[in-house]
């Protein structure tokens, strides 16, 4: 056994494989260290090591074998000793990659079978080449992921450029830290002159050592893998880069696999030669499949080799000629600082020819795979030319080929274009962006694009490797399923880390595959997308990098939430509605696939609802559609509408203004469904539903088996007899057989149902039966039945007997629908069959009497009409052997004879004899007997008369009777008939005749009603009877002149009585007989005098006039008679009539009572002397303005009293004076007319002027007249407005005209004109919309046209209206109505939002005041605007959209004070987000249900707010640590970061500047510290800029500290005070001591177990306080909402509103409605308005009329007070005189204006002074007529303050009363005190204040006279109290459905916290809370519940038990617990909360 220091040396062989392919053994000098052979230890090592100090040194490897155990000081000596180097030489021993062996690192470099160096110094250049051994074992992963797919799988395509890509993978991670360019060079170096064929790539990375270039040798060591071990890597472990668009990190070289597998698939043979930067060597290794098989031969290791180390451009090693390229590549490696080169020899031959023929493809593939890399995330935009700038445009990949003789082949992979990504970029229209997260840190980014259809093609790119279109040559049979422009490529490409993974696509996601129903779009859009998923490295590819192991499964997992990224923010929306939007806009944006030809024109579609796309629409004659051309006339077929429709295209309709043939995405199709006769009806439907593959002959013959299968006839049977003929008549009562009825189609089947079409279903036919009868009143229906399909027969009707009676009939057949039983089907009636039959009468059965012609007299024949009937009583003929039999008691009957007259049968000639003691006859049965039918007698009653007159009876007997002159004589009579009945007849006059004397009187009787009477008459009175005078009487019945008359003889005696009365005219002493009847002519109106008279009896004896005989005496001239002068003989006087039209009858009478004797004359006036002038106008007395009168004039001379002078001459039209105003004398013409004796005059006309009355005077002599003449207005020639001012009108867009335009006719002198019937119509500009439509209408009576309050909607700015008329065929253009639209001031546009904005923004503070204004169109501030329509939206970041995201958080508006300004809405107290960072605000305000305003989005920054600890960003875990010598077991922390940070965990205090002062702190005072490294107690860290970096905090070794012990780390914070106000308590981190390796060990794990377990249990507790902190925040809403519930319902009762009947809120939208209708009918009915025009409100300076700024409720006060200001009442009031002078100019001076700031306003009365009569409280006398000032009766709606100076100015003091006396007796008491203003009574009158009153100035008028100008009424208080009840309603159903919601919440929340699953959570929480005390038992550490030592709780607020908790106090707890992903998450939802949920929903119900 040797001694330590002696060194044995022996010799050994070791057989090596040479870097240049040399199989030779090579000499190793091994040395041994300690003396021991190193044979069997197990510590035993063995270093290589090569002596470069000099060039000219021993060469050759030496090996050293020691055991391990010694210090660096022995290997020094022994290298020394080895190579015979002094000890006290300067030298160093290196690695390989030139690492210097020290002390301190000897144990961690000297490994068994390292290479090492000895030099001069480290950075020494090698002066020869070395070799060091290497072993690449394949690593374990070979055996473990064995089943993973190794080789590469064609999938129809050549894989050698995705070898290539493995070795590209390579070279860009190579290349990831490059600063400047990244260049990858691939070379094909095939040119035979400089060796055998070969593949280098050559980048300019970092390159490898010696180590990295032996791990890229070991199969399968990934990167993670890389650690320590034996091929241990110079880098510390793998650190995944940050993360980039993309995931372009360049980290894509990973498994240690691909590039091994990439060069043995393309050659047999690969040399890597690297250098990397700051190093000196190249390194350079060889690996062959010759070598392994070789090794394998020898039996030799076979996965071993050499690396040569070299110095840069040493080619001296290859000597192979096949290899001389390779001088070249080494001499390239002068200028590179460093690089690596993978060279490929032995290449596969039929690789070469692949990548000699197929360049531009592999090039392209290559190019497609590495697309991003070489173009940046947004890849190669070639149309928008945006370039990525970043890391991205300094990759150059390059490929060169090199052959014998040609140029060589070079292409840039930047130079690419037709790469598949770049034509997928460039022919993109719009884009789709989206992200997921999977399972933690997997994210993937994608993107849609949409390849639109361009006019006549797709524009999605075609790929060589997916064929789009089927071949040709394709099997028959195959199915080829069409997927449109896409063909059978799915849609997304798969990078991963940014390079194509080539063999995983996606084919889609349900959110954007073709929906299985129709979508919003077509299918064939769904295949114009393309696109690309972008994965980080957490998703598995297989190790060559082909296929993807499970994404595709991950991403279809129904958890994986997709969110769409727009303008680079995240948007949290669902992601299938938001494609399915896009999509749809693509479509309609981009694709223009249809071409519109034959333009016919542009039309309204009036089928279509109003403002909806009603105009304009173009029509089209055809369309060319995917190569197809479809024309109008052109059968189609309709494909996914319901139902299938076949028809005919009437033409083609595109939206919008078009002209000419045009392209589009789509449009609509006018289809008449066919066949017509079928359907009739005409469908518009989209274009997109034409069935593209129906062919015309498959169309055509579905309509032809549609016609042919509808019902064509019916067929009817009778199959029990009783057929009904056509046509046939029938005896009544004739039954109608049984019907077998059948329907057929055209094809002769039968058929029960119509056939089943796409347009409906198969629908069951009935067949319907009706017997209609025809009769002059109308047809009526007399049977119907509705047979369905039956068993035995098809149809079935009974039989018919009840049929019987008369007339035409019509049996109706007809098929029915089942449903609706109509007879028509799409338009067309259903086949029917129709049979018409006549019912006649049948055989006499029965008769009855007729009418008989009464009356029936004795001996005088009747007839007796019988009428015979069948059994239903029809009239019927009678038979010719009929007899009848009269029988009658009391009566003798018989008669002549029968007659038969049609159904009748007569009985002629009855006679019947018989005594009737009545004249009024009696009555008698008579019975008639036909013995031949069924029923063969009737009896009837008739009443017998007396007969005619057979015989006269006169009385007295005697033949001779004596009588005085002038008595009566009398005789009884009777007329017999000829049975001796006394008899009557009608006109039965018996006459008596005097012969012998002539004019005696005839006597008469009637005895037409007795038969009987006594004949008498007048006095026998013969004239101038002297004696005795005898005649003869004849008594006979003129009538009958068979019955014979009866004489008598008369002797008369004579008459002392008056006999004869004449009268006489004494005219002077002349006596003038008047006889009877004379007629007397006397001027008219004078008198006749001096008439008497004189009376005689029968013998000219004149007779004595008494007073008895003057009382007998009567004249009809005068009432009044005077006695006395009768008595005399004088007679009255008579007065002439004034009239000659009036002649008088003048007549005397005597009468006594014997003797009338009367003696008569009439008196006829004539004209007097001309006294007058009589104008009569004939025809209309109108005359039109410029036109001659119509009629004429007669102009007649009369008396005094009117009557015409008839005796003037032709002459006298030439005295006629005529005059007039305004009368056109010359025109005139005066002409005689002698037939009339008047003169007419014609040609009266008057010059134009006011129309109305013109008076004409006629003067002719001494004699006048005037009449009037009514003139009238000319021809209508233009219009005029009524009440419209002339200066154009200001009417706001959308609303209606405050007074209606009327239009009145005028003629050409302005005069308005009555035309009626005038057609007037409105035109207006093409941009002016008026509603209701104006229509043509026609003036009235008065020639006007009422258009009424129509509304208009147009732009801003001045329009027109214009009217025409067409009159007689001329038009009439009237004037052009100008209107100025303005903005609406009522219409809301923006929101004005004031607030600090130099504010600051503190995270969990309050956020400064917010005014919010609703600024209408005029610009002015809105005031009716409801606070809870206002809204505040925040959300962290910036949207790019102008309104806010669905996941804002919504603030409500703060309860207004006493001091906010009118019009503005305040949001106070607002809690800003307690995370830092930019947040938008937003104000919102909801206009409508459907309509929303935003204002402009603010941009907070939130702060952190004031520095309150110090801690790390995350809790580290508790660290175990022994005092052993291992630094690692000490190290207490190896990194942590301290930041000082607010309460919310904000970093802040950013400037602050100190130092962190670390000790140790025992948890029980232990005396025993641990001390730090150099045995401080304490170790001092800066703080900068906020943060303190805690390295390499290590204890002591054998540092002092009990074992098993927990100590804590006290961080203690030391800031000057200008940094934080306050100190920052420390921060204190457990850890535990050991003295103990292995303890220590086994407690580090305990600990980290431990650690979890309080984080699980933290977690836990969170949960269960926040839930229990949410359900008493809902509890004490719920409290919160039952009060606000109570409270509204009792204010709902005190407005009498019944509460019982609103419990649900159906009941009470019920009441609403209700109470809505309730006032709206209120508001609508008619009250006293202001009709005035009132001026625009555009101007916030203009407050209007003074008519329209008060109201008055009373109507008298409204009519006086109106009337008393009416020249005010048009004033417009503004606030200005700019204002006022700008009206002024607009109107030209016509508009009388008030600026309020010209007023002097201290004379103004005081708005509440008391009445005059009040003084000092007290009223000096009784007033009457309840007084008042007028200015206490105004309302004023709006400007409460501005109305009282106006109308204070206007009014004054002025009082009303009631009437003028209490007016009076007022101003009488006021005037003894002080002055007394105005009076105005509610009567209408006005005592001034000057005591003047009376007269039409100071009375009012009637409310009609005052034209609109009075103050219109205020609303109703009805109308007020539905409001406050409708207001009171709705807050009540706010409070229901709040209060409601809130309670199923709770109740879900209590119900959630007792499930199962919350239940089983506190069980673990108990269980887990049990382990973690059994683990700090066992680790000896301090129990601690509440919060990890180092973190301070959130919130320090002990629990509250009460239900209601202080408001501020669950402010403060929302703020502490809510987190900035809390702020921007979806709102919450109707659910049991989830616990991250819960501090959201406390924070919205804190809101």
């Amino acid at each position: 056994m040797a001694t330590a220091d002696s060194v044995c040396t022996e010799y050994n062989t070791v057989p090596a494989t040479s870097a240049d392919a040399e199989n030779m053994q090579i000499p190793i000098q091994t040395s041994y260290l300690n003396g021991t052979q190193g044979t069997g230890y197990t510590m035993r090592r063995t270093v290589f090591l090569f002596d470069r100090r000099e060039e000219c040194l021993d060469s050759k490897e030496k090996a050293l074998q020691f055991i391990g155990g010694e210090t660096y000081q022995e290997f020094r000596n022994a290298v020394c000793k080895m190579f015979d180097i002094p000890y006290d030489d300067s030298f160093v021993i290196t690695t390989t990659y030139r690492k210097e062996i020290t002390e301190t690192n000897f144990n961690e470099n000297i490994q068994d079978g390292a290479t090492l160096y000895v030099l001069k110094c480290v950075q020494q250049t090698l002066q020869s080449a070395t070799k060091e051994r290497i072993e690449f074992l394949p690593h374990y992963d070979t055996l473990v992921k064995s089943g993973m797919y190794e080789y590469y799988a064609s999938e129809g395509q050549n894989p050698l450029p995705f070898a290539f890509a493995e070795l590209i993978d390579n070279s860009l991670s190579a290349t990831a830290r490059n600063i400047g360019v990244r260049s990858i060079q691939i070379r094909l170096l095939f040119d035979e002159t400089q060796g055998k064929p070969s593949i280098a790539v050559i980048d300019n990375g970092r390159g490898m050592t010696s180590k990295q270039l032996n791990n890229w040798a070991v199969y399968r060591l990934s990167k993670f893998t890389r650690t320590e071990g034996v091929a241990e890597s110079d880098h510390s472990g793998y650190v995944r880069p940050p993360a980039v668009p993309r995931s372009l990190n360049s980290d894509i070289s990973y498994f240690g696999v691909g590039g091994k597998q990439a060069v043995f698939f393309i050659g047999q043979c690969v040399r890597m030669i690297s250098k990397p930067a700051e190093y000196q060597d190249v390194h350079e290794l060889i690996i062959s499949k010759e070598d392994f098989e070789k090794r394998e031969k020898n039996k030799e290791a076979i996965y071993s080799g050499y690396i040569r180390n070299r110095k840069p451009g040493d080619s001296s090693h290859i000597a192979n000629e096949d290899e001389r390229f390779l001088h070249n590549l080494i001499m390239e490696e002068y200028d590179k600082e460093s690089f690596t080169t993978v060279i490929v020899t032995v290449v596969q031959p039929e690789h070469i020819q692949y990548l000699k023929n197929y360049f531009q493809l592999w090039t392209r593939q290559l190019a497609h795979i590495y697309h991003y890399y070489i173009h940046g995330p947004k890849g190669n935009d070639m149309i928008n030319e945006t370039k990525y700038t970043g890391p991205f445009n300094n990759i150059d990949i390059q490929i060169s080929m090199f052959e014998k003789g040609k140029l060589p082949k070079i292409v840039n992979l930047r130079e690419v274009k037709d790469d598949m990504q770049t034509l997928y970029i460039n022919s993109t229209a719009e884009s789709f962006e989206f992200k997921t997260h999977v399972e933690g840190d997997g994210v993937v980014e994608g993107i849609i694009r949409y390849h639109p259809f361009l006019y006549d093609k797709e524009t999605y790119p075609d790929d060589p490797s997916f064929p789009s279109r089927p071949s040709e040559d394709d099997e028959d049979d195959c199915i080829v399923v069409e997927k449109g422009a896409r063909g059978k490529r799915p849609i997304f490409e798969c990078f991963w880390n940014g390079r194509l993974i080539p063999y995983t696509t996606i084919e889609d996601f349900e959110w954007c595959s073709p929906p299985k129903k129709r979508g919003i779009v077509s299918v064939e859009c769904y295949n114009r997308i393309s696109g690309a998923l972008f994965t980080n490295d957490k998703f598995q590819v297989s190790t060559n990098k082909l296929t993807f192991m499970d994404l595709e499964l991950k991403l279809k997992d129904k958890n994986t939430l997709f969110t769409r990224f727009i303008n680079g923010q995240e948007q949290r929306m669902k992601i299938d509605r938001e494609f399915a939007s896009w999509l749809k806009e693509c479509h309609e944006k981009y694709d223009k696939q249809i071409k519109f030809c034959g333009f016919k024109g542009i039309v309204t579609r009036h089928e279509l609802p109003a403002k909806r796309m009603q105009h304009p629409w173009c029509q089209y004659t055809a369309i060319e559609w995917d190569g197809k051309t479809y024309k109008a006339g052109q059968l189609v077929k309709t494909i996914k509408t319901q139902p299938i429709i076949y028809g005919s295209i009437v033409h083609f309709l595109l939206y919008g203004y078009h002209d000419g043939d045009v392209y589009a995405t789509g449009g609509e199709v006018q289809i008449v469904v066919e066949p017509q006769s079928l359907y009739d009806e005409v469908k518009t439907i989209l274009i997109s539903k034409l069935d593209r593959t129906a062919s015309p002959t498959a169309i055509k013959k579905y309509i032809d088996d549609e016609m042919a299968r509808l019902p064509d006839r019916l067929s009817v049977t009778w199959p029990e007899g009783d057929e009904l003929r056509f046509s046939e008549s029938r005896p009544a009562g004739m039954p109608i057989g049984a019907l077998k009825v059948e329907i057929l189609n055209k094809k002769g089947e039968t058929m029960q149902k119509l056939p089943a079409t796409s347009h409906g279903g198969a629908k069951k036919l009935l067949v319907e039966l009706k017997v209609i009868c025809h009769s002059p009143g109308g047809d009526k229906e007399i049977v119907s039945h509705i047979s369905q399909h039956g068993g035995k027969w098809p149809y079935w009707f009974k039989k018919m007997e009840n049929i019987h009676k008369l007339g035409s009939y019509t049996l109706k057949l007809q098929a029915v629908l089942n449903e609706s039983s109509a007879d028509t089907y799409a338009g067309r009636k259903l086949p029917s069959l129709t049979y018409r039959f006549t019912v006649v009468e049948g055989k006499p059965d029965k008769f009855s009497v007729g009418v008989l012609d009464p009356p029936f007299r004795v001996g005088v024949p009747f007839n007796i009409p019988l009428d015979f009937q069948d059994e239903f009583g029809h009239p019927t003929f009678p038979t010719c052997e009929m007899k009848p039999t009269l029988e009658a008691n009391g009566l003798e009957l018989h008669y002549e004879g029968t007659v038969f007259k049609e159904t009748s049968f007569i009985i002629k000639g009855v006679r019947a004899k018989g005594l009737i003691n009545n004249c009024l006859g009696k009555n008698f049965n008579l019975k008639v007997i036909l013995p031949d039918l069924k029923e063969n007698s009737q009896i009837l009653k008739f009443r017998l008369l007396p007969g005619p007159p057979h015989e006269l009876r006169v009385k007295p007997d005697s033949a001779e009777l004596k009588i005085e002159n002038g008595t009566a004589i009398s005789f009884q009579v009777e007329v017999l008939d000829e049975s001796g009945n006394i008899t009557t007849q009608p006109k039965l006059t018996v006459h008596c005749k005097f012969v012998g004397v002539s004019n005696l009187p005839i006597y008469t009787v009637d005895c037409s009603n007795t038969g009987t009477g006594v004949l008498t008459g007048p006095v026998i009175h013969v004239q101038n009877i002297k004696k005795d005078h005898t005649f003869k009487a004849k008594i006979e019945i003129p009538s009958c002149k068979d019955v014979p008359s009866v004489e008598k003889t008369i002797k008369l005696l004579p008459s002392n009585r008056v006999a004869k009365l004449q009268i006489f005219s004494l005219e002077g002493q002349k006596v003038i007989h008047i006889s009877h009847q004379d007629e007397i002519v006397w001027d008219a109106g004078d008198a006749i005098h001096h008439l008497i008279f004189r009376m005689y009896d029968e013998a000219d004896r004149e007779i004595t006039v008494n007073h008895t005989v003057a009382e007998k005496i009567k004249v009809n001239w005068t009432p009044k008679i005077n006695r006395d002068h009768l008595v005399q003989g004088l007679l009255p006087n008579v007065t002439v009539p004034t009239s000659v039209k009036d002649v008088r009858y003048c007549q005397v009478s005597y009468q006594d009572d014997q003797v009338s004797l009367e003696s008569a004359f009439t008196v006829k006036p004539h004209a007097g002397e001309p006294k007058l002038l009589k104008c009569t106008i004939k025809g209309s007395n109108t005359v039109q303005m410029g036109e001659e009168m119509d009629g004429e004039i007669d102009v007649a001379v009369t008396d005094q009293y009117g009557n015409q002078v008839e005796s003037l001459k032709s002459s006298c039209v030439n005295l006629l004076k005529i005059s007039g105003d305004d009368l056109d004398e010359e025109g005139l013409k005066v002409t005689w007319q002698a037939q009339t004796q008047t003169m007419c005059v014609k040609g009266i006309q008057f010059a134009p002027g006011t129309p109305g009355s013109r008076e004409l005077n006629f003067v002719w002599q001494d004699c006048s007249e005037s009449i009037k003449i009514q003139l009238i207005s000319g021809p209508p020639s233009q219009f005029t407005l009524v009440d419209w001012p002339e200066e154009p009108i200001s009417i706001v867009s959308g609303k209606h005209l405050t007074q209606p335009l009327i239009v009145q006719l005028c003629d050409q002198w302005g005069n308005p004109s009555s035309e009626p019937n005038v057609r007037v119509s409105l035109t207006k500009d093409s941009h002016l919309k008026i509603i209701p439509a104006a229509q043509q209408q026609k003036t009235d009576d008065k020639g006007r046209v009422s258009f009424g309050k129509f509304q208009i909607t147009a732009s801003r700015g001045e329009h027109k209206l214009q009217l025409k008329a067409i009159f007689n065929k001329n038009t009439l253009e009237g004037p052009a109505i100008k209107m100025n639209v303005i903005p609406d001031p009522e219409k809301p546009v923006a929101l004005l939002v004031e607030y600090d904005k130099s504010a600051c923004f503190p995270a969990g503070g309050f956020l400064t005041e917010f005014a919010v204004s609703v600024l209408a169109e005029d610009g002015s501030t809105m005031k009716n605007v409801s606070a809870a329509r206002l809204t505040m939206k925040i959300w962290k970041g910036k949207t790019g959209g102008s309104t806010p995201p669905a996941s804002a958080i919504t603030l409500n508006c703060s309860k207004g004070k006493d001091i906010d300004k009118e019009g503005c809405f305040y949001f106070r107290d607002k809690v800003i987000p307690d995370r830092v960072g930019h947040y938008t605000i937003q104000l919102v305000y909801l206009i409508d249900k459907t309509t929303t305003l935003y204002s402009e989005q603010i941009i907070i920054d939130v702060e952190a707010n004031e520095p309150v600890k110090l801690m790390p960003d995350t809790q580290p875990g508790t660290p175990a640590v022994s005092n052993v010598r291992s630094v690692a077991s000490r190290t207490l922390l190896k990194n942590l970061c301290l930041k000082i940070m607010d309460e919310y965990n904000n970093p802040t205090a950013t400037h602050a500047n100190g130092k962190v002062i670390v000790r140790i702190k025992s948890s029980n005072e232990d005396s025993e510290i641990p001390q730090f490294v150099g045995n401080t107690s304490t170790v001092d860290f800066p703080i900068g800029k906020g943060l303190a970096e805690i390295s390499n905090l290590v204890l002591a070794e054998n540092s002092p500290g009990r074992d098993s012990t927990e100590y804590f780390l006290v961080f203690e914070p030391v800031l000057p005070p200008t940094a934080v106000k306050n100190p920052l308590p420390s921060y204190l981190l457990p850890f535990m001591f050991y003295n103990d390796f292995k303890k220590q060990q086994q407690m580090a794990s305990l600990t980290k177990e431990r650690d979890q377990l309080s984080q699980s249990v933290l977690a836990y507790r969170s949960l269960f306080e926040t839930t229990n902190q949410l359900i008493s925040e809902m509890k004490c809403q719920a409290q919160e909402a039952a009060m606000k519930e109570a409270h509204l319902k009792s204010e709902l009762q005190k407005q009498d509103i019944d509460v019982t009947a609103t419990s649900t809120v159906s009941q009470i939208d019920l009441l609403l409605k209700q109470k809505v209708s309730n006032r709206e009918t209120v508001l609508k009915q008619p009250r006293r308005t202001c009709t005035l025009i009132n001026y625009p409100k555009g101007n916030p300076d203009v407050l209007g009329k003074i008519g329209h700024l008060a109201q008055v409720e009373e109507e008298e006060a409204a009519k006086v007070v109106s009337w008393h200001l009416a020249s005010d009442m048009d004033c417009v009031v503004t606030l200005t005189t700019e204002a006022a002078r700008k009206i002024y100019d607009e109107t030209q001076g016509r508009q009388q204006v008030l600026p309020l700031d010209s007023i002097f306003r201290k004379t103004l009365p005081d708005w509440n002074r008391p009445l005059p009569h009040l003084r000092n409280g007290k009223s000096h006398f009784r007033p009457l007529g309840n007084p008042v000032f007028v200015r206490d009766l105004l309302i004023f709606p709006d400007n409460v303050e501005h109305c009282q100076l106006v109308f204070g100015m206007l009014l004054g003091d002025t009082i009303l009363l009631d009437s003028l006396d209490a007016a009076n007796h007022y101003r009488k008491e006021v005037v003894k005190l002080a002055h007394c203003p105005t009076l105005l009574t509610r009567d209408g009158d006005r005592i001034r204040s000057n005591g003047k009153f009376g007269g039409l100035q100071n009375k009012a008028p009637p409310l009609d006279k005052l034209r609109g100008m009075v103050f219109g009424a205020p609303l109703p208080k009805a109308y007020h109290t539905l409001g406050l009840q409708i207001d009171l309603l709705q807050q009540y159903r706010s409070a229901v459905i709040k209060m409601s919601n809130v309670k199923q919440e709770l109740d879900q929340q209590l119900e959630y916290l007792s499930s199962p699953e919350m239940n089983k959570k506190k069980e673990e929480l108990d269980d887990q809370e049990k382990h973690l005390k059994l683990l700090e038992e066992k680790l000896g550490m301090t129990p601690r519940r509440t919060s990890e030592s180092g973190f301070k709780s959130g919130s320090d607020a002990s629990d509250n038990e009460s239900p209601v908790p202080v408001k501020r106090m669950r402010r403060e707890t929302a703020k502490k617990t809510y987190s900035t992903e809390e702020w921007v998450s979806a709102p919450l939802k109707k659910q049991p909360l989830e616990p991250t949920m819960m501090t959201r929903k406390r924070r919205s119900l804190n809101t």
